[in-house]
C-alpha cells in the first residue's frame, strides 16, 4: 500500500495496484456518513479507431459504441441492476463522455456489498444478439431527442465548425445510422480492449477501511487472464486551422442561441502542464466574461445578452477549445464585440488586480470543494487520466502568474481560430 499526502490541505490518498493491473485509490473522510465509488475506464467517444488487443490491424468502430457499451453493461440476465443497488440503499449511475466511461454509486449503508456489485457488473458484460438489437431502438430515441434540443445542436455545430477530422466533432451517442451497425462482436472487441484492468481506475472516498476495500475488490474481480496492455489508439491528424468560420440553423427556440469557439493549438500536454494551461485559460475566461466583468455588464446593460451567458475552456492531449455561450436577439453583434475585445492588448482587458481576485476566488472554491465527496471523486478520475493527482491541484494553481495570463491570451484568443455557431428561431 502506498500513501500520497498533502499536509497543506490535510488530505491523503491511499493507493494500491492489484495483480490484474487495476489501480485503486482511496481518500479517507472520517466522520462523513456518505460514501462514494467511481469505477472508470480511459475510454470515451473519441476512441473509435484502435488496434484490438490480440490483433495487428486497426479497427474503425461505429460512432457511439462507447456510449452503447455503457448502456449494455447495466443489462443482466436475471434482474435489473438498478433494483439490486436500490435494495442496498445505494444510488447507481454511469456516464460516457469524450474521454472516459464511468460507473458510480453513492450510499450511506451497505457500502462493501454495493462495491462488490459494482466491480462484478462492470467486469461481466452480458451481451446477446437480441439485447443488442433491442438497445438500438432505445438509443435511437435518445439520439433523436438530443437532435431536437437546440442547446445540444448549437454546441455540436460549434465543434464541427472548429474541428476538421478529430472525432470530438461527433456526437457522443453517435447517429441513428451508426448505432444500427453495432454488433455484439464489435462491442466485445471494444470491451476487451478498453475495459482491461490496466486501463481502468477505481476511486473510493468516505469513512471506510482501505484493507476491507482491497479485500472486497480482490474477491469480486473477474478471474480471467487479462495481462496489462498498451492500447493503441489512432487519431487522424487534425490541422491547426478551423473547419469553417460560421454555421447557422433554425430550430424551435424562443431566442437565438450562440456558441463562440476558440480552437486550441497548444496540444500534447499531460500532467501538470495540461492542468496549468486549463487553469490559466479558465481564469482568462472568468476575467473577460463572468458577471463581474466589465464586458459582461456592458453587453447586459445594452440588452445584448441575458444572464444565461458564460464561458469555459476544456481540453485534453489531442484537442482543446474555449467556448463563449449565451442567448441573444443579436448574436452576430455579440460575436463582433467579442472579436473587438480580443483585439485589445492583454494588459488593457486583463487587469492585475482582477487576476489576483479571481485567482484567490478559485483557490477558495477548490478548498471548499474538498468538503464534497462528489467533487473530489469526479475530478480525481478526470485528472488521473491526465496523469495528475488532485492533491497537487492547489500547488499548481498558486504557481500561476499574471504573465502566464497575458501570454495565453495573446496566443489562444485570435481571429484566426474563432468560429460562430447560431441556432435561430424558426
Amino acid at each position: 500500500m502506498n500513501t500520497i499526502v498533502n499536509s497543506r490541505i490535510d488530505e491523503k490518498v491511499l493507493y494500491e495496484k492489484l495483480d490484474s493491473g487495476l489501480k485503486i485509490f482511496f481518500m479517507p473522510k472520517p466522520g462523513f456518513s456518505k460514501k462514494y465509488a467511481v469505477f472508470s475506464t480511459n475510454y470515451g467517444s473519441i476512441d473509435n479507431n484502435f488496434i484490438p488487443i490480440g490483433e495487428e490491424e486497426n479497427l474503425v468502430v461505429p460512432e457511439g459504441i462507447a456510449h452503447f457499451l455503457e448502456h449494455k453493461l447495466f443489462e443482466e440476465e436475471d434482474e435489473a441492476l438498478f433494483e439490486k443497488f436500490s435494495r442496498l440503499g445505494a444510488s447507481v449511475n454511469a456516464f460516457t463522455n469524450f474521454n472516459q466511461t464511468s460507473y458510480l454509486f453513492s450510499t450511506t449503508d451497505n457500502f462493501y456489498e454495493s462495491l462488490e456489485l459494482l466491480v462484478k457488473f462492470v467486469q461481466s458484460p452480458y451481451l446477446t444478439d437480441e439485447n443488442v438489437e433491442k438497445e438500438k431502438g432505445i438509443i435511437s430515441q435518445e439520439i433523436k431527442m438530443y437532435d431536437d434540443d437546440p442547446g445540444w445542436r448549437v454546441f455540436f455545430n460549434c465543434l464541427r465548425s472548429m474541428y476538421v477530422n478529430h472525432p470530438i466533432r461527433i456526437d457522443i451517442a453517435g447517429t441513428v445510422e451508426s448505432i444500427n451497425t453495432i454488433t455484439k462482436e464489435l462491442l466485445y472487441k471494444a470491451y476487451n480492449t478498453f475495459y482491461n484492468p490496466s486501463n481502468m481506475v477505481l476511486f473510493i472516498i468516505g469513512d471506510l477501511s482501505f484493507e476491507k476495500i482491497i479485500e472486497v475488490v480482490k474477491s469480486s474481480e473477474k478471474k480471467f487472464e487479462k495481462k496489462e496492455e498498451n492500447i493503441k489508439r489512432i487519431y487522424t491528424d487534425e490541422p491547426k486551422e478551423i473547419n469553417e468560420k460560421f454555421i447557422e440553423e433554425k430550430m424551435v427556440t424562443s431566442t437565438p442561441l450562440f456558441y463562440i469557439g476558440f480552437k486550441d493549438s497548444d496540444l500534447n500536454l499531460m500532467g501538470k502542464d495540461a492542468v496549468k494551461k486549463d487553469l490559466i485559460t479558465n481564469i482568462i475566461l472568468d476575467l473577460l466574461f463572468s458577471p463581474s466583468s466589465l464586458f459582461y455588464n456592458e453587453l447586459y446593460n445594452e440588452g445584448l445578452i441575458t444572464s444565461n451567458f458564460g464561458a469555459y475552456f476544456t481540453g485534453k492531449r489531442t484537442y482543446g477549445h474555449s467556448l463563449v455561450i449565451g442567448e441573444s436577439h443579436k448574436p452576430k453583434i455579440v460575436y463582433e464585440k467579442v472579436l473587438n475585445l480580443i483585439d485589445k492588448r492583454g494588459e488593457e482587458v486583463l487587469k492585475l488586480e482582477d487576476f489576483n481576485r479571481i485567482k484567490n476566488k478559485n483557490l477558495g472554491n477548490f478548498l471548499m470543494g474538498l468538503n464534497s465527496i462528489e467533487f473530489i471523486a469526479n475530478n480525481f478520475v478526470d485528472l488521473y487520466f491526465d496523469d495528475f493527482i488532485i492533491l497537487d491541484y492547489l500547488d499548481v494553481m498558486e504557481e500561476i502568474q499574471y504573465n502566464d495570463i497575458l501570454k495565453r491570451f495573446k496566443n489562444h484568443f485570435t481571429r484566426g481560430n474563432v468560429v460562430l455557431s447560431i441556432i435561430n428561431p424558426i
